[in-house]
């Protein structure tokens, strides 16, 4: 058995961006809250990417021979990729919408079960399996006749396949979802200038190379070939790092003094705004929600809301949460909701439908607009007008 290992200048890139992807993926899922729930799917994709990562590193400088028990780990996170993705651009244009989530995840959990088979070969078969996909020129090793085969229905014989449908039908979905978007708000999503579709269209253009990458180098190389898994890590890599340097780039942290060995303080702690500024802030947030109505808008954002009153997104949300008591999202229902109260009061023939009321204060679809009503008034639109027309 040849344990040969080789470490090259694109193996350390892949394994900095492995760690700064696990590193940045807990901060997604750390702020996950009830309303930011694209957060935590954006996080997980990251997270699971970042893994997928690991294990090419491990498999092209040779590592793996010392982990056999790591052999195919990430393999059925080549489902998951998809879903998530699909769930984070839902979740960050449909942030109350309530969706069964986890039907999306049946294939990815059934795979999961299935890899035991795969889990449990001797190291002399994984070891082979290595030697294929890697080092065709090398030795094989004999393998015990009558053994247990890894993959006894010939499901994974089609896992590249498979792979690259999943993602290719969520990328579509995906893509049809952004321009119902941008078609609701009489943009095209090829030429906006809404922020928040801009960012989503250049994540789907990056999803698409990073596919067509995939399957390029399947087509080239061969479909067994791991060459495609090397380009897209090194791909993955320094997209992260260019993440990284958005993070970095947007952060208030160097506009107040700050030393790399202070240890992180609790939030706002230390917070450069004054009283004042706070109600200046304050002030500028309530004339674009009561007077210029910015929660209408059905992509309202944090980072839309600041843009709009010149100031930083960090700084909006500390005044929301320290003056009103609520987050963002909190905030933007609370103003969508009593819109909705003065129209279903104002509507007195009861000409406009909840799909209708719904479109008029913002929301994306009627089950947002129902639950954010219910959480709020304990009643839903259409028991709110009922009683509202008896007074």
């Amino acid at each position: 058995m040849r344990t040969d290992i080789h470490v090259g200048i694109f193996d350390v890139f892949i394994f900095l961006g492995v760690f700064q992807g696990l590193f940045l993926s807990w901060f997604f899922i750390k702020n996950s809250q009830e309303n930011k729930k694209a957060n935590l799917y954006q996080g997980l994709l990251l997270f699971f990417l970042s893994l997928g990562m690991f294990e090419e590193w491990l498999n092209n400088t040779g590592y793996i021979v010392k982990t056999f028990y790591l052999t195919n780990f990430s393999e059925p996170y080549n489902f998951v990729y998809g879903p998530l993705l699909f769930l984070y651009i839902r979740y960050s244009l449909e942030p109350g919408e309530k969706i069964n989530n986890w039907l999306h995840f049946i294939i990815p959990t059934i795979w999961l079960f299935y890899m035991v088979f795969q889990f449990i070969q001797p190291d002399v078969v994984k070891y082979n399996d290595y030697v294929h996909t890697k080092h065709p020129g090398w030795e094989y090793l004999q393998e015990e006749a009558g053994a247990i085969s890894s993959d006894p229905l010939g499901f994974r014989s089609y896992t590249n396949q498979l792979t690259a449908i999943s993602i290719v039908v969520y990328l579509v979905v995906g893509i049809s979802f952004l321009i119902k978007k941008s078609r609701a708000i009489g943009q095209s999503l090829f030429r906006t200038d809404n922020q928040v579709l801009l960012v989503f269209r250049n994540f789907i253009i990056h999803f698409l190379l990073i596919s067509a990458i995939f399957m390029a180098t399947k087509i080239i190389y061969g479909i067994e070939s791991d060459v495609g898994n090397y380009l897209v890590s090194s791909y993955i890599s320094f997209m992260i790092f260019a993440t990284s340097y958005q993070v970095l780039n947007r952060s208030d942290f160097f506009d107040q003094p700050g030393s790399f060995l202070a240890f992180p303080m609790m939030k706002y702690q230390k917070s450069s705004l004054s009283e004042e500024n706070k109600e200046l802030i304050l002030a500028k947030i309530k004339k674009e929600m009561e007077t210029n109505i910015y929660f209408t808008n059905n992509l309202a954002s944090l980072s839309g809301l600041a843009k709009q009153i010149n100031e930083s997104s960090h700084h909006v949300s500390q005044v929301i949460n320290e003056k009103l008591n609520k987050n963002f999202f909190e905030m933007l229902a609370g103003y969508r909701v009593e819109h909705a109260k003065k129209l279903i009061i104002k509507d007195k023939d009861s000409k406009l439908t909840v799909e209708e009321l719904a479109e008029l204060v913002g929301y994306n679809s009627k089950s947002s607009f129902n639950n954010a009503f219910k959480t709020i008034t304990s009643q839903t639109p259409s028991e709110f007008r009922k009683l509202s027309s008896h007074k």
